[in-house]
């Protein structure tokens, strides 16, 4: 009986010994080779996918100098991770005529974490003769969350330009969001038919207050100083103009 138990025992050890063989040999085995496109689907994931995205950050409608203003910043681009064609516009139009408007397009390339170099053209259309220039710049992610965004310009007859804008949410809750926004225009000779003075030209401060009903909309209301100075406010003033303004904004922000 002590024999048959003995037998027993040793036939369950060797049973146990064999399936442990066999999953060592099955773990150490080589996984089967995939190629990149391989990989990429059964991960879902695809770095090297070409997809395009679409944003009006500013779709919304000022009292300005006690006349009504459609305004609008948009962007958009096309590319994958590390290349992109970039596209940027804004204008303020009233009711008979667009007061400014620029297009911009850029190539857009990430040269480090959260930054990357633009290089392109721009056009300025509305009042005035219309411009043509060469664009160089970076945008990127600062230290505390700031947005970035900064060109240099080159253009006809030796004229110059530069624009830094900054920009930075502050997120009350996951839906009720606090958008602060700083922009400033430098130009290196003045463009009186354009109705611009040399050095630095205006500034702007903005803060908009946004409700997400989802990510693709977000209806907004906020304040926006708008202030000229230097040659551009003397032109401004001689055209009938105000230099220094506060305007109230409501508007929608769009992301498609």
């Amino acid at each position: 009986m002590r024999a048959v138990k003995i037998a027993g025992l040793l036939g369950v050890l060797a049973s146990a010994l064999a399936q442990g063989a066999f999953a060592s040999e099955a773990q150490s085995a080589p996984a089967p080779s995939m190629d990149y496109s391989q990989m990429a689907q059964a991960m879902e994931m695809d770095d090297t996918q070409a997809v395009a995205m679409l944003w009006l950050d500013q779709l919304e409608w000022r009292r300005i100098a006690g006349q009504s203003a459609a305004v609008w910043q948009g962007e958009g681009w096309y590319g994958g991770d590390y290349n992109k064609l970039w596209a940027r516009s804004e204008s303020e139009a009233y009711a008979r005529s667009t007061e400014d408007a620029r297009v911009e397009l850029f190539w857009d390339h990430v040269i480090a974490r959260w930054w990357s170099a633009d290089v392109g053209a721009r056009q300025d259309l509305g009042v005035g003769p219309q411009r043509s220039w060469a664009a160089f710049g970076v945008r990127g992610l600062a230290p505390q969350g700031v947005n970035v965004e900064a060109t240099v310009y080159g253009g006809e007859a030796s004229r110059t330009a530069a624009r830094l804008k900054l920009e930075y949410e502050l997120l009350f809750t996951q839906r009720l969001i606090l958008q602060s926004e700083a922009e400033m225009n430098l130009y290196g000779e003045a463009d009186r038919a354009r109705r611009i003075g040399a050095g630095l030209s205006d500034l702007e401060l903005g803060l908009r207050l946004r409700y997400e009903l989802d990510r693709e909309w977000a209806p907004y209301a906020g304040l926006v100083w708008a202030r000229h100075l230097g040659g551009t406010a003397t032109l401004l003033r001689a055209a009938g103009g105000n230099p220094n303004e506060l305007e109230f904004a409501i508007g929608l922000r769009v992301w498609l």
